[in-house]
């Protein structure tokens, strides 16, 4: 839906509508979990699931005034807690996810390096762009793993304005054990994605079992904190030594953006 007023176009972008469903099921080219299942960190019990999907808009919405960024499917309303068997996906334009990659989201940045067992859909554009992970990948994804870091901590410690959701946590292990999961999971991450340009998934161990142990409270708050540290120190560090590209490659990821669209756009 869009507003007018005067020569200015005021945009209410409802995220989950039919519309944009319909855009994201055209336009796919690659989907997979990104959730605790690809990570292994997922416990017994049952779990809810997160995907991620990209797909390809069509030319109306890039060269027109329509917009399109990202379709939403939740299973449940925002802010109610998902329950085991929930879906949760979200699926960028294509555009808007490389613009999140190429600044080193380590979210998105999963689907590049997810085993062919864990993806949901692909096709020959998601295989080029997963072929395309030297020219995405780079120093400065560093710092928005330690961005990401520092938020997680800042959610377990419950600083400032963020807040849990999960006070039975904080009831039986004295803290939000998934915060700290996750905080020390992005360490681990960032850490091998700087040293070697990859992100194993899942978890590789020993890493994988510390996680998920420290998720059923069978580490300290500490050590948890400590973890983070240890980790976050040394992705300080490997800003300045790792053997990465200082910036990501934006010329080649431009120039592979304006292919693959045109290609798309022809083929639709």
């Amino acid at each position: 839906m869009t507003r007018t007023s005067g020569s200015r176009y005021y945009y209410l972008v409802k995220h989950d509508s039919p519309e944009f469903k319909a855009i994201a099921e055209q336009g796919m080219i690659l989907r997979c979990e990104v959730g605790s299942g690809l990570l292994g960190t997922a416990l017994d019990g049952g779990q809810d699931r997160d995907e991620m999907g990209i797909c390809v808009e069509p030319p109306e919405y890039v060269a027109g005034l329509r917009r399109f960024e990202q379709y939403i499917h939740r299973a449940r309303p925002e802010g109610v807690r998902s329950e085991p068997g929930d879906l949760e996906l979200v699926v960028y334009s294509l555009r808007k996810w490389m613009r999140l990659a190429l600044n080193g989201n380590p979210t998105v940045l999963l689907l590049l390096f997810a085993p062919d067992s864990e993806l949901v859909e692909i096709n020959d554009f998601g295989r080029e762009l997963r072929a395309n992970t030297p020219i995405i990948v780079s120093r400065q994804a560093g710092h928005r793993f330690r961005g990401y870091l520092a938020a997680q901590r800042d959610r377990m410690l419950g600083n400032g304005s963020q807040h849990t959701n999960r006070p039975e946590l904080i009831e039986k292990h004295g803290f939000d054990t998934k915060f700290a999961t996750h905080m020390v999971r992005i360490g681990v991450q960032g850490v091998e994605l700087l040293e070697t340009g990859r992100i194993t998934l899942p978890v590789p161990e020993p890493w994988r079992t510390w996680l998920r142990d420290l998720r059923l409270g069978k580490h300290t708050k500490d050590e948890a904190l400590d973890a983070a540290a240890d980790l976050d120190a040394r992705l300080e560090t490997l800003i300045r030594t790792s053997a990465l590209p200082e910036r990501p490659d934006h010329d080649a990821a431009d120039e592979w953006l304006v292919r693959v669209h045109r290609e798309a756009w022809k083929m639709a």
